[in-house]
């Protein structure tokens, strides 16, 4: 699939950003990022709420192998688009739209919530940071440098 496919491809869903993205492209609509097409797939983000709709598809989630372990990785956020989807743009649009409600559901989930007493912090005025480093009389450094070993205290 190359640039001009996918844009095709999503006429009637809306403007999409299309980048680079691992061997293929991350396609993103509204700085959000809803679906992948990578290799010969088309990946769309999925959650609990429209993973039964792929399954009643029998799509399944991406899957990759890794090199260092030959072992297969499931990516069960994203699952790849129904193969009839590519000739019903409306239907597309719709898969679309839940995908990226999908990642909006994400990304929220992802956002770190606030630390209880961030606001009381924040009030108070910085405090310099303690060093771990011993002070040393200078008197004692200058005689240790000049070699003389004075045990009188």
């Amino acid at each position: 699939m190359d640039r001009d496919f996918l844009i095709d491809l999503f006429a009637d869903f809306g403007p999409v950003t299309i980048r680079r993205m691992f061997s293929g492209f991350g396609i993103s609509a509204d700085g959000i990022n809803f679906a992948l097409a990578l290799r010969a797939g088309l990946y769309f983000r999925a959650d609990e709420h429209n993973i039964p709709q792929f399954e009643a598809e029998g799509s399944g989630p991406f899957q990759y192998q890794q090199r260092t372990t030959a072992k297969t990785v499931t990516v069960n956020s994203y699952w790849q688009l129904p193969a009839r989807l590519f000739d019903d743009s409306e239907e597309l649009a719709a898969w679309a739209r839940a995908s990226l409600a999908a990642a909006q559901r994400a990304a929220l989930r992802k956002r770190p919530k606030p630390r209880k007493g961030a606001k009381k912090a924040a009030a108070k005025k910085p405090v310099a940071k303690k060093t771990k480093s011993r002070v040393v009389p200078a008197k004692r450094v200058s005689r240790a440098r000049a070699g003389t070993h004075n045990h009188r205290r």
